[in-house]
Order: structure tokens, then C-alpha cells, then sequence
């Protein structure tokens, strides 16, 4: 397939998942609770029914590449390429009517995440990116479809920075301390926003972006994007962030070292 193909068939795949969720946002549609005991971990008719038209498309067009979803699991996952797909990033806040959530889908390439795509359906924005650039797609204040490119702001001290996490929630009480300590050293500390966040971190409007507890589908299609639009993201000990687990993600390299630096306790 040539570069132009795969753009398209991605775009393809975005206007799937948009057109399937869509109709559910803001309707009386229920959800279940994968998480039956624990906290509180919805799923919806809207997660199923939007990977279950991505896996097919994906299947039918490229029967040999594996999947990694968040709702039907893994298949192929050792093959050269593997799509990870996360249906409705921030259920939580899709459920509650809000517009801080989004559809991932990410493509590795024998391991490491080169291609992603945040879909916002509602308010028809994509943000994309390839590892060595970004750009955003949406409407302008002319309100005329528009195209331009990310670009992750640079504050190197953690007192002017704007950090964001979903929820202190989410965190174990260890790993809540450790947040503690950022958030109390940042100028402006904001909660809610799931892939969002990261979305907005690459478009240059926040500076850090600390999480627990991911899982591949929650960051893999994110990292081509903020590292597309300057950014770094990794695990809280500076690892891989392609995995999921413990994630931070800075603007710049400064401020990444400050917030890796309270987050150990150093």
C-alpha cells in the first residue's frame, strides 16, 4: 500500500468509528460494568459496536496484520503490524454526556507505535500523527474545516506549567502522593480528560499530563502524536510508555526531568 492509501484507509476507519458512536452520544444508552467489585469501569453498547466495525474492516483489509483492542482482545499480536484500538477513550465521561473523550487507533510496526489517530466525533476533530509530525483537523473560528499543524508548548519550570490528570481517583495512595508532589509544585493543576488531555498537550495548551495504571489501547496511538508535535512520553521511571502503565507526558525535556524527578521522590 502506498503512503496515500494508508492515509486514507485510516481516515476510513476514523469516519467508521465516528458514524457508528455518534448516534449513542447523548441518548438514554445504558452501560455495564466491567469492573464488577472495584471501581466503577463502564462499557457500552457504542465500545462493542464501533471495534467490532473497525476489527472487520481492518480483518478484511489486511487479513495478516494483528489486533490489540480494549473490548474483543488480541489477535496476531506478535505479527510485524498490529492495530490497537480503543473504541471510546473515556466511557466515563461519554456516559455523562460530556465531550472529553475519543476514539484511539494506533498502528505498531514490529513493536513500536508508528502511526495514531484521537478521533473526537462530537465535536468532529482529529487530531494525527506519525512520530515526526502532527496536525490537527477540525473547524476554525471562520467555521470552515481546517487543517494545521501540532506543536507541544516548552516550559521548563514546573511552577508556570498547566498539569492535568483524569482523576487523583485512579491513583493507588503511593502513586497519589507521587502526584501530590507534582501537583503541588505546577501553577495550574486541571482533572478530567482522558485522551484528551494528551490531545491537548500536543496542540500546546497544557504542559504535563501524569497517569496510572493505562493499558496499551489508552497511550499507543497517543505517543505518534505527542512525540509528532515535539512532546515526550514515557513511564515514570523514563521507560517505554508503549505498554501502558504509570505515564507522563511534557512539552519539553526540561520539564519532563523535573516531574520524572518528583514523581521517584528525588
Amino acid at each position: 500500500m502506498t503512503a496515500v492509501d494508508f492515509t486514507a484507509f485510516v481516515e476510513r476507519l476514523a469516519d467508521l468509528a465516528s458514524a457508528t458512536i455518534l448516534p449513542f452520544f447523548r441518548t438514554s444508552l445504558g452501560s455495564k460494568d466491567k469492573n464488577v467489585g472495584g471501581m466503577f469501569d463502564p462499557v457500552t453498547e457504542a465500545d462493542h459496536a464501533a471495534e467490532a466495525a473497525l476489527r472487520r474492516v481492518i480483518q478484511d483489509t489486511f487479513p495478516n496484520h494483528g489486533i490489540i483492542g480494549e473490548e474483543f482482545g488480541s489477535i496476531r499480536a506478535d505479527a510485524d503490524y498490529v492495530w490497537v484500538l480503543d473504541p471510546i477513550d473515556g466511557t466515563k465521561s461519554f456516559i455523562a454526556g460530556l465531550p472529553t473523550w475519543g476514539v484511539l487507533i494506533g498502528l505498531l510496526h514490529r513493536g513500536r507505535p508508528t502511526y495514531g489517530v484521537m478521533v473526537q466525533p462530537f465535536t468532529r476533530e482529529r487530531f494525527i500523527g506519525d512520530g515526526e509530525s502532527a496536525i490537527w483537523r477540525g473547524f476554525g473560528p471562520d467555521h470552515k474545516w481546517t487543517e494545521r499543524k501540532l506543536s507541544a508548548r516548552i516550559c521548563d519550570d514546573l511552577g508556570q506549567a498547566t498539569i492535568i490528570t483524569t482523576s487523583p481517583l485512579l491513583f493507588q495512595p503511593e502513586k497519589l502522593e507521587a502526584f501530590r508532589r507534582v501537583e503541588a509544585r505546577a501553577r495550574l493543576s486541571r482533572y478530567g480528560g482522558d485522551c484528551y488531555a494528551f490531545a491537548m498537550l500536543a496542540a500546546g495548551h497544557a504542559d504535563c499530563v501524569v497517569e496510572s495504571g493505562l493499558q496499551m489501547y489508552d497511550i499507543a496511538a497517543l505517543i505518534p502524536i505527542i512525540e509528532g508535535a515535539g512532546g515526550i512520553v514515557t513511564t515514570w521511571d523514563g521507560g517505554s510508555a508503549t505498554g501502558g502503565g504509570d505515564i507522563v507526558a511534557c512539552g519539553g525535556a526540561g520539564l519532563h526531568g523535573q516531574v520524572l524527578d518528583l514523581l521517584r521522590g528525588d
